[in-house]
């Protein structure tokens, strides 16, 4: 009975914007989340605020790059790591050339 009720409150007719009723629609996605807009009953779109938006964008972000790391990791081959030690001896760096840099973050 709840998805009943969450499709109810979460879905809007097209003909409430027809009727000037947007800013109202638009503060009750800002306070209570996502509105389906309906139109011939049938979902047109769907209205989310900026802040949601972009936390979705956040998420498949972070998804697609968890995707990419274990697809590298399940072809990972100990064997063609290359040490700092190799890497720094290639391009002639010393660890004095590292004392004065800032730290690297990485996420």
């Amino acid at each position: 009975m709840g998805s009943i009720r969450s499709a109810i409150e979460n879905t809007v007719p097209i003909s409430l914007f027809n009727r000037g009723l947007a800013g109202k629609i638009f503060d009750e996605v800002k306070r209570y989340g996502a509105k389906v807009v309906m139109k011939n009953n049938a979902p047109e779109c769907v209205l989310l605020s900026p802040e949601e938006y972009l936390r979705l964008l956040d998420e498949l972000n972070d998804a697609r790059l968890l995707s990419c790391a274990a697809e590298r990791m399940a072809h990972y081959d100990p064997s063609t790591t290359v040490s700092q030690e190799e890497v720094d001896k290639e391009f002639g760096f010393s660890p004095d050339d590292y004392k004065n840099m800032d730290e690297v973050e990485f996420e």
